[in-house]
């Protein structure tokens, strides 16, 4: 079960940085030709219904996640026909997620959020420089990181600020 919830965590960061802006130009990778193709390698179907299914999550996490309105209504309704059923063996007791073909990887997101908002509250948050659009998992020990990539924006946003403080000091 562990190894699921670490797949499924890198599955919602996947999917919450599907939108990435590029060259001051906001994008987004779930709207491209192929781009339902992409989702295969976190056991999706590739279907169009699929990646609608999963870019209506991820559009109604990106504003809840943010701290703005809270886009509740989306993630409830993905979660409508659900099921969890419950089978024991001598390892104890494991739950088999039960939902649509075409609305398993959204409902595996909405499930992954929950999962890691709850296990590590706060660690979840958006990348710090103002002009990105990515999200991080902060897993550091004192739970410091802030940019999604220390070696693009958070180089970008430490060498703004030094260039800052020395024409200050001019």
């Amino acid at each position: 079960m562990a190894g699921a919830a670490i797949e499924d965590e890198d599955l919602l960061i996947a999917v919450l940085n599907s939108a990435p802006v590029v060259d001051g130009r906001p994008t987004d990778t779930l709207r491209e030709p192929g781009a339902a193709e992409r989702l295969r390698p976190f056991g999706g179907r590739g279907t169009a219904q699929e990646n609608e299914q999963v870019r209506r999550v991820r559009d109604a996490l990106h504003p809840l996640i943010r701290g703005g309105s809270p886009g509740t209504g989306v993630l409830a309704d993905v979660l409508d026909r659900v099921r969890l059923r419950p089978t024991v063996s001598p390892a104890g007791v494991s739950w088999q997620l039960e939902a649509a073909p075409d609305e398993e990887l959204a409902v595996r997101v909405v499930l992954a959020w929950s999962r890691v908002v709850t296990e590590l509250p706060g660690r979840l948050r958006p990348c710090a420089n103002g002009e990105c659009n990515l999200f991080l998992v902060d897993r550091s020990r004192p739970g410091t990181a802030r940019w999604c990539s220390m070696a693009a924006c958070g180089n970008r946003m430490k060498a703004r600020t030094h260039a800052r403080k020395r024409r200050a000091e001019q």
